[in-house]
C-alpha cells in the first residue's frame, strides 16, 4: 500500500487489482497520470487461468514487464496439444515456429497477478488491498452512453481493518476502470447489460498433481499442455466438453474437466454454486476421477501420478477438488461517458483457447489508450469510450467465433449461435472473412445463421490435426507466402486448388491441404494471437482510430485512411 487509506480524489480510479486493472493502472502511470488502484482481496490470492497465449509477451513488453515475467521462472509454453478425435492423432499448434521467444508461459496465478500488481505500483500506481469498492455514485446528468450519469465516487471498504471508524471511505475520481472480475460491479449492478452464451452454459473441475507425465518429452513441444476433447464413454456424457493438463514450474500439474452444466446434473451430483466465486464441495473427488475417465489422453499423461490433497490454494480451504461456473458472457457495452469496463468485468470466454489473460490485457490497455486519448484530446470522451466498447466487442467476438468452432467439432453437431454472437459483433470482427467464406456476389446485406456455421466451419481448421514436421515438409513442397500466417486470407476453395497444382502428385495432398487450412484460419485471430498489431493497424470506432504504442504518447489516431478533422 501507498499511504495508511486511499485518497479522496483520483484522476482514475481502477477498482480490481487481477491482470487487466494492473495492466491498465501500469499503462496510465506510466504516462504520468494519477492512478489509483483498489483490489478488495490481499495478494497473493489463488486465481484459476494458468495457460497463456504469445501476445501476452508484447503486452508486457508495452508496459516494461516482459523480462520480470520472464525472469520468475514459469513454465515455459512452446505450444499447445489439442485432440479433438480419439481415432486421430492430436493437433498441435508450434508458438515458437516464429521464433524461439516467441514461446508463452503456464503461470501460478497467485504469483502472476502478484507480480503484475506489484508492477503497477512500481509504475507509479497507488495500490490499495485489501480494499473493497463497495458502491458506486453517479452524476445527475446522464447521456446516451451513460444513462445512469458519468459515475464520479466510490464507497470503499477496508476489508481487514481491526478499527469501525476508519474501515470506509469515499474517493472521487474522474475516470472509472471498471476491473472488478467476474463479480462485475458496473455491469451486474448499475448497468445491468450482462448476457450469458446459451450454448456455452459449462461447470469445471481441477485439482492439482505430482509426479505425473510430459507431454513429447525430448521434442521441441516438450512441456506443452495437452487439451483433449472428452469421448462418450459414461451414459451421461456426450463429447461435450474437454479437459486439460497444464504443468506449473511449482513441480505441480493442472488437471481439469470443463463440461455442459446440464450433463454435470445428470451424475446425480451436487453442483457447484451458480457463484462466480470458487465452491469446493466434499463428494466431488470420486466424480472428478470419473470424468478423467473420459480423457484418455490425459489419463495416460497422468500415468502413476498423486492427486494432491490439499494444496495451498490461498483461498481458506483445504479440498482437494475446485469447482466453479464456466459460464460465457458479454455486455452490450463495456464504455461510456468517464467509464470503461475491462477483463472479465465485462466478458467471459470459456478458457479452451486459453484467452482469458490476452482479453483482459487488450481491454486494459483499450481503457488505458481511451482515457489518455480523451484526456490529451486526441478525441472526445464520447468517441473515445465508444472505441473502447467496440475494440473489447471485436476482440471477443473473435476468440468466441473460434471457440464456439471447436466446440462444435467436439459436439459433432450444429447449434443456433447467431444469438451468442450477435450480427452487429459479427460483422465488426468478421468483416474481412465474410466475403472470403462466402463470396461477395452472395453476400447478402443481413448475416445468417448459415453464413455464421460457415465461419464456425472455417475456424475449425485452427484445430487440425497436424504437427511441427508435417509443417515443415509442406514448407520444403510449396511456395512460402502460403504458409505465411501474416498474409490475408483465402478462400478454402482456392486452397483445394493449389495443393495438388503445387505437389503434382497426390500422395501429399492431404497433409498438404490440412497444414494450408490450418495456417489460413490462424490468419483469423493472428494479430489478437500474436501481438499487439490489431490495436495499431485496425480502425475501429465512428471515423477510424487506432492506438498509438508510444510511452508519453499513448492515446488515440487517426487511421490514414480515415478522413482527416476531429472525432
Amino acid at each position: 500500500m501507498s499511504s495508511l487509506h486511499p485518497p479522496e480524489h483520483a484522476q482514475i480510479l481502477v477498482i480490481g487489482g487481477g491482470p487487466s486493472g494492473s495492466y491498465a493502472a501500469s499503462a496510465l502511470a506510466r504516462e504520468g497520470f494519477d492512478v489509483v488502484l483498489l483490489e478488495a482481496s490481499a495478494f497473493p490470492r489463488y486465481h484459476i487461468g494458468e495457460s497463456l497465449i504469445p501476445s501476452v509477451r508484447y503486452q508486457l513488453r508495452f508496459i516494461d514487464a516482459e523480462e520480470k515475467v520472464a525472469a520468475h521462472g514459469f513454465a515455459r509454453k512452446p505450444g499447445a496439444a489439442m485432440k479433438f478425435n480419439q481415432f486421430k492423432k492430436e493437433g498441435y499448434t508450434d508458438f515458437v515456429a516464429l521464433g524461439h521467444d516467441n514461446n508463452a508461459w503456464n503461470v501460478v496465478r497467485s504469483e502472476f497477478d502478484a507480480l503484475l500488481l506489484d508492477h503497477a505500483s512500481v509504475c507509479g500506481a497507488k495500490v490499495f488491498h485489501p480494499y473493497k469498492a463497495t458502491s458506486i455514485a453517479f452524476s445527475s446528468t446522464s447521456s446516451a452512453s451513460s444513462p445512469l450519469g458519468r459515475p464520479t465516487s466510490v464507497t470503499w471498504l477496508h476489508t481487514s481493518c481491526a478499527s469501525t471508524n476508519q474501515c470506509t471511505g469515499i474517493m472521487s475520481f474522474d475516470y472509472l476502470i471498471d476491473a472488478s472480475g467476474r463479480a462485475g460491479i458496473m455491469s451486474t449492478r448499475y448497468l445491468k447489460n450482462r448476457r450469458f452464451n446459451a450454448n456455452l452454459k459449462n461447470i469445471a473441475m481441477w485439482g492439482y498433481w505430482t509426479g505425473v507425465g510430459t507431454y513429447a518429452q525430448e521434442t521441441a513441444a516438450e512441456g506443452a499442455p495437452w487439451f483433449e476433447a472428452l469421448t462418450g464413454m459414461f451414459c451421461f456424457a456426450d463429447e461435450s466438453g474437454w479437459a486439460w493438463f497444464i504443468p506449473l514450474h511449482d513441480g505441480t500439474t493442472s488437471i481439469g474437466v470443463v463440461m455442459d452444466q446440464k450433463l454435470f446434473r445428470k451424475s446425480s451430483r451436487p453442483e457447484p454454486l451458480n457463484s462466480p466465486s470458487i465452491a469446493v464441495l466434499p463428494l466431488l473427488p470420486s466424480l472428478y476421477l470419473s470424468f478423467l475417465e473420459l480423457a484418455p489422453g490425459v489419463k495416460k499423461l497422468i500415468g502413476a501420478g498423486t492427486l494432491l490433497q490439499g494444496k495451498n490454494l490461498d483461498d481458506s480451504s483445504d479440498g482437494t477438488i475446485k469447482t466453479a461456473s464456466d459460464y460465457s458472457y458479454s455486455a452490450s457495452s463495456y464504455a461510456g461517458e468517464g467509464w470503461r469496463i475491462v477483463g472479465d468485468a465485462g466478458a467471459f470466454i470459456d478458457p479452451f483457447f486459453s484467452s482469458g489473460v490476452h482479453l483482459a490485457m487488450t481491454s486494459g490497455l483499450a481503457a488505458a489508450a481511451s482515457i489518455a486519448a480523451s484526456i490529451r484530446g486526441d478525441c472526445n470522451e464520447r468517441e473515445a469510450a465508444d472505441w473502447h466498447s467496440q475494440r473489447v466487442t471485436v476482440s471477443y467476438t473473435r476468440f468466441l467465433v473460434v471457440v464456439l468452432g471447436a466446440y462444435k467439432q467436439m459436439r459433432s453437431q450444429s447449434t443456433d449461435v447467431l444469438s451468442d454472437v450477435g450480427e452487429d459483433n459479427f460483422d465488426k470482427a468478421f468483416s474481412f472473412l465474410r466475403p472470403v467464406i462466402q463470396g461477395n456476389a452472395d453476400m447478402g446485406p443481413r448475416l445468417s445463421e448459415s453464413e455464421v456455421q460457415r465461419a464456425l466451419d472455417f475456424c475449425t481448421n485452427l484445430f487440425n490435426p497436424t504437427t511441427p514436421n508435417q509443417h515443415e515438409a509442406v514448407r520444403k513442397r510449396i511456395e512460402k507466402a502460403l504458409l505465411d500466417v501474416t498474409a490475408p486470407i483465402v478462400n478454402p476453395s482456392a486452397l483445394d486448388e493449389i495443393a495438388p497444382f503445387m505437389l503434382g502428385a497426390d500422395d501429399a495432398e492431404v497433409e498438404t491441404k490440412r497444414v494450408l487450412a490450418k495456417i489460413n484460419a490462424r490468419r483469423v485471430i493472428h494479430q489478437d494471437h500474436s501481438g499487439l498489431h490489431s490495436l495499431e493497424e485496425e480502425a475501429l470506432g465512428e471515423g477510424g482510430w487506432t492506438v498509438r504504442l508510444e510511452r508519453g504518447k499513448l492515446g488515440l489516431v487517426k487511421a490514414p485512411t480515415a478522413s482527416d478533422g476531429h472525432c
